[in-house]
């Protein structure tokens, strides 16, 4: 990461964190206000478009917490629910045999 990009970055938690919004002209008074000269302004516009809408201290507490888990079935919900995953993975299972046949037809690249 560049000096630029971790001074707009900085400068956008700051914001984030008084819930301020994230805007190119707030982002470069901090960032002058830190004594940092070499920042484009392409940099403070890149990061409000990018946060523009978003509530960053929520995106800072669900990284990595991944997004749309299925839920395991549970024994209420019937059989019929358990069984669908199982049979779309045989037919996945049946076409990859059918691939792996096509590909195999007796002869080589370099026969």
């Amino acid at each position: 990461m560049s000096h630029s990009e971790l001074a707009a970055s900085y400068a956008a938690l700051i914001l984030a964190d008084e819930e301020i919004e994230v805007t190119p002209d707030k982002l470069q008074t901090l960032i002058k206000a830190a004594s940092i000269d070499d920042v484009e302004s392409i940099w403070t516009s890149l990061f409000s478009k990018a946060l523009e809408g978003k509530n960053v201290k929520d995106m800072l507490t669900n990284v990595g917490s991944g997004g749309g888990a299925a839920a395991a079935p549970t024994a209420g919900a019937g059989g019929a629910a358990a069984d669908a995953p199982a049979e779309e993975a045989k037919k996945e299972e049946k076409e990859e045999e059918k691939e792996e046949s096509d590909e195999d037809m007796g002869f080589g690249l370099f026969d």
